[in-house]
């Protein structure tokens, strides 16, 4: 499905959880997973993907978005593969818009994948193949 994407983003390597994104976090809300961007970090909370953008020349200003997981209508991941193509991709068709998330090589998008549908789909999966009991919103860490 090709569309134009309102927003792009880039995550280029795994990387701690900032401490200061507790700073924004409600209660029963916990950071999962976080990546660097090119310019700052994307943190996967079980709730919400939070984008903090620092801007201008000094990168003092920063812009922070915040994507519930709850305005998610649709979303789709490719892997790359061949020669050239090393990158993969999530693509989210939100209440907001159209939204991309690039990956660098060696980022598992299908983790990331794993991530949205808990969180999207809720539910509870079955523990007769070793799974978890998911709670609707509330997906659990990422392995």
């Amino acid at each position: 499905m090709e569309t134009n994407a309102i927003l792009a983003w880039t995550l280029v390597s795994e990387c701690p959880i900032p401490q200061d994104v507790n700073d924004i976090l409600v209660p029963s809300e916990t950071a999962v997973a976080a990546y660097k961007t090119f310019r700052d970090s994307a943190v996967f909370t079980n709730k919400r993907l939070i984008v903090r953008d620092a801007q201008g020349i000094t990168g003092k200003k920063v812009e922070i978005y915040s994507l519930p997981y709850s305005s998610i209508y649709m979303w789709s991941s490719e892997n790359g593969h061949g020669l050239f193509n090393f990158n993969s991709e999530i693509e989210l068709w939100t209440k907001a818009g159209h939204i991309k998330v690039n990956l660098n090589k060696g980022l598992d998008v299908r983790r990331l994948d794993k991530l949205i549908a808990q969180a999207v789909l809720g539910g509870t999966a079955s523990p007769a193949i070793g799974t978890t009991q998911v709670v609707p919103g509330n997906p659990p860490p990422l392995p």
